[in-house]
C-alpha cells in the first residue's frame, strides 16, 4: 500500500515538474545524483535597502506590514520613511558600516523597521531569539561583538530591559534617554528600548526616529550606492554539535534572491499576497521567506500577534482578508484544531506554506479542508543556505508535501554524496551538498567551523541524509547530524546535554528527539545520576533550566537510567535508546499525556 502511494505521488510530481520546468534548464549527470537548475531570469544584484526603495516607488500606498496586536499598519512608502529615520538615528549614535546591531524581540512592527533601517545604514542585523535567557544573550553579544540592541521593555515573562540591566549594572544608575553608562566588559554600548517610559540608560525607540532631519534622510539615501549586495546583512545563530550556537553571516545578495525565488514559486507576481505570518521574524523563515520575499513582490505581511496564537491568527485571516498562510507543521496542527473548535467563516486561502518537517497525510487533508486552502506547499533549507534549497512548484499536487520537500531552487547546484564525498546514483540516500549564490559568507570569526562545512570548492555540507531524483525533486531520509526539530525550532542535543551535566547530581546526559504528533519531535533527556538515592524529576530539571535555558530547549521527558547502550569502543548508541529504554520512555510519555 505504501509503495503504491509513493508511486502515485511520484507520477503526480513528475507531471508537475514537466509543466513547470519547461522554461528552465536542468543540468544533470547520467550516473550521479547531481542537478544544476539554470533559469533565464538572472539573479538580482541588490541590497535590502534598494529593494525597499524600489517597492516603495512601485506600491507607495500598499500596506507593507499590518500588526494586529498593535492595531497599526504601514505602507511601503511609510516603511521607507521610518526606516531611513531610524537609520539616521543609528548612524548618529556613532555606529559605523558593518557594525552588528541586535533585534531581541517577538513580531512587532519595529522589528521590521529596525531590520530595514540597518540595511539602509549598512549595519548588520543580528536576529536574536526573544526567548533567550541572560546567559544565552550574553554569549551572542560576545560572539559577534554586538554594539547595540533594540528590544521591547517587556514581553510576557521576558523582562528585556531588566535582563539587560543585569548584564550592564551601570545602566540602572544612568540618565533616562541616554547611553552614558560605561560598559567596559563587552562590546555593547547602546540600548534602544521600545517603550512609552523613559528608562535609565536606554534610548527610546520613538525618540530616535523622531530626531531625524531632512539632511539626515538625504545622507542615508546618498550612502545606498556604497553598500554592496555582497556584504553581510544578517547574522543568524545556528546551534552546533559543539554545544554553542554558531553565527552564520548571510549577505544581501543571497537573502534577496532566495526570497525572490520563493515568491516566484508562490506565484506572488500574479497576485497581491496578504500573508498571515505565524513564524517568528528572527528565524530565516521570517527574514527571508517572509520579509525578503515580500519586498521583492510587494506582498503584505500580517502579524496576528507578537507570538503564535491560533485564535488570533484565524481572526486576523478574516479581518485582514489574508489569502496566504505561513507556518510550521506544528502551527498548522494548532490552527486546524482551533478552527474545528471555533468554526470561523474563513475566506478562500490561495496558498499555505510550511517548512521544518514533513507533513502527515491527515494534516494535509485538514489544512485543505478545514482551513479552506487551495494549494499546500513546502520548503526545505537551512540557515546557512539563506533559507530555501528545495521547494514545491506552483502546480504540484498538495499530497506531494507528505513525501517530498519540493524541487531544487533556481540557480543552485545540489548533489548527494557518500561518506567519502563521492556522488551516489539518483534515488540512493547520502548527504546533501549545496553550492550557489545562497550559501552563507561563513560563520562569524570562526574559520575552523566554516571550513568544516564549506570547502574551498564552495560546496556546503548540510549534514542531512537526502534522496535526489532525476526530475529535480528530493526528500529527507534522515539526519547525519543529531539535530532535533521541535515545532520548527532546530535544537542540538550537545548544547542541552552540556548544560544539564552542570547539575550537581547528574553524572551523564544524552538527549534525543522523540516523535510527537503536534511538535514533530519532543526533547527527551536520558540521565545517569551520581547519587541514585536523590531522585531527579522532570520538575526538578524544569526548575534547574529556568532562566538559563530557553523554554523550548527544556526536556519534556526526563528518564533516569543506570547505563547507556554503547559500542565495543565505548561510543554511545543513541539510535538504540527508544528500543532499550522503551518501557521507561512509555511511562514518561504516559505521565505527560
Amino acid at each position: 500500500m505504501i509503495l503504491k502511494r509513493l508511486s502515485t505521488l511520484s507520477q503526480k510530481v513528475s507531471k508537475s515538474v514537466t509543466r513547470n520546468f519547461s522554461s528552465s534548464k536542468i543540468h544533470k549527470t547520467a550516473t550521479a545524483s547531481y542537478i544544476h537548475r539554470v533559469e533565464d531570469d538572472p539573479l538580482k544584484f541588490l541590497t535590502f535597502g534598494q529593494c525597499l526603495k524600489n517597492i516603495a516607488n512601485r506600491y507607495p500606498d500598499r500596506e507593507a506590514i499590518v500588526s494586529c496586536a498593535e492595531n497599526s499598519s504601514i505602507t511601503f512608502a511609510e516603511a521607507l520613511d521610518k526606516s531611513d529615520r531610524l537609520a539616521s538615528g543609528l548612524l548618529n549614535l556613532g555606529l559605523n558600516k558593518g557594525d552588528r546591531v541586535g533585534i531581541w524581540s517577538p513580531n512587532y512592527e519595529f522589528w521590521y523597521i529596525s531590520m530595514m533601517a540597518m540595511a539602509r545604514a549598512g549595519l548588520i542585523c543580528v536576529a536574536l531569539n526573544p526567548a533567550y535567557t541572560v546567559p544565552e544573550l550574553e554569549y551572542c553579544i560576545k560572539k559577534v561583538d554586538i554594539k547595540a540592541i533594540i528590544a521591547p521593555e517587556v514581553f510576557r515573562k521576558q523582562k528585556h530591559y531588566n535582563m539587560l540591566t543585569s548584564l550592564i549594572p551601570d545602566m540602572a544608575n544612568s540618565k533616562s534617554g541616554s547611553n552614558d553608562w560605561d560598559n567596559t566588559k563587552s562590546s555593547l554600548k547602546k540600548v534602544i528600548i521600545k517603550s512609552d517610559k523613559k528608562l535609565p540608560g536606554a534610548i527610546q525607540y520613538d525618540d530616535l526616529i523622531g530626531l531625524a532631519s531632512e539632511a539626515d534622510l538625504k545622507s542615508v539615501e546618498d550612502i545606498q550606492s556604497t553598500i554592496s549586495p555582497d556584504s553581510g546583512c544578517n547574522v543568524q545563530f545556528s546551534s552546533g554539535t559543539t554545544g554553542k550556537p554558531k553565527a552564520a553571516l548571510l549577505s544581501h545578495f543571497s537573502m534577496i534572491n532566495n526570497g525572490y525565488d520563493v515568491g516566484l514559486r508562490h506565484e506572488f507576481h500574479k497576485m497581491h499576497a496578504r500573508v498571515c505570518l505565524n513564524n517568528p521574524l528572527f528565524h530565516v523563515y521570517g527574514c527571508i521567506i517572509s520579509i525578503a520575499n515580500a519586498l521583492c513582490h510587494g506582498a503584505t505581511l500580517v502579524f496576528p500577534a507578537p507570538h503564535f496564537s491560533p485564535e488570533d491568527s484565524l481572526k486576523a485571516i478574516v479581518k485582514e482578508n489574508c489569502n496566504v498562510i505561513y507556518g510550521t507543521p506544528t502551527m498548522f496542527v494548532d490552527l486546524v484544531a482551533k478552527q474545528k473548535e471555533l468554526n470561523i467563516n474563513l475566506p478562500q486561502i490561495e496558498l499555505a506554506n510550511t517548512g521544518g518537517s514533513i507533513c502527515t497525510p491527515q494534516l494535509v487533508k485538514d489544512v485543505v479542508n478545514v482551513l479552506n486552502v487551495k494549494k499546500f506547499k513546502s520548503v526545505y533549507g537551512l540557515t546557512e543556505t539563506s533559507a530555501v534549497v528545495f521547494q514545491s512548484l506552483p502546480e504540484d499536487a498538495n499530497e506531494s508535501v507528505e513525501e517530498f520537500v519540493g524541487a531544487c531552487n533556481s540557480h543552485l547546484e545540489v548533489k548527494i554524496v557518500d561518506k567519502d564525498g563521492n556522488s551516489v546514483p539518483f534515488g540512493q540516500p547520502g548527504e546533501l551538498w549545496v553550492r550557489g549564490y545562497s550559501t552563507m559568507l561563513g560563520y562569524w570569526n570562526d574559520p575552523e567551523k566554516t571550513n568544516e562545512v564549506l570547502g574551498s570548492d564552495k560546496w556546503f555540507k548540510t549534514g542531512d541524509q537526502f534522496i535526489l531524483y532525476e526530475n529535480g525533486y528530493g526528500k529527507v531520509s534522515g539526519r547525519l547530524k543529531e539535530m532535533i526539530i521541535r515545532g520548527g525550532e532546530n535544537l542540538f542535543p550537545r548544547e542541552i546535554e552540556d548544560f544539564l551535566n552542570t547539575h550537581d547530581n547528574i553524572l551523564e546526559t544524552h538527549v534525543v528527539g522523540i516523535p510527537d504528533d503536534r511538535m514533530g519531535e519532543e526533547v527527551a533527556a536520558f540521565i545517569r545520576l551520581e547519587d541514585n538515592t536523590k531522585p531527579v524529576t522532570r520538575d526538578d530539571i524544569k526548575k534547574f533550566c529556568h532562566g538559563k535555558l530557553a523554554h523550548f530547549k527544556v526536556p519534556r521527558y526526563v528518564i533516569v537510567v543506570d547505563e547507556f547502550p554503547r559500542t565495543v569502543s565505548g561510543k554511545i548508541q543513541k539510535f538504540r535508546f527508544t528500543e532499550v529504554f522503551a518501557d521507561k520512555l512509555k511511562e514518561a510519555i504516559g505521565n505527560k499525556s
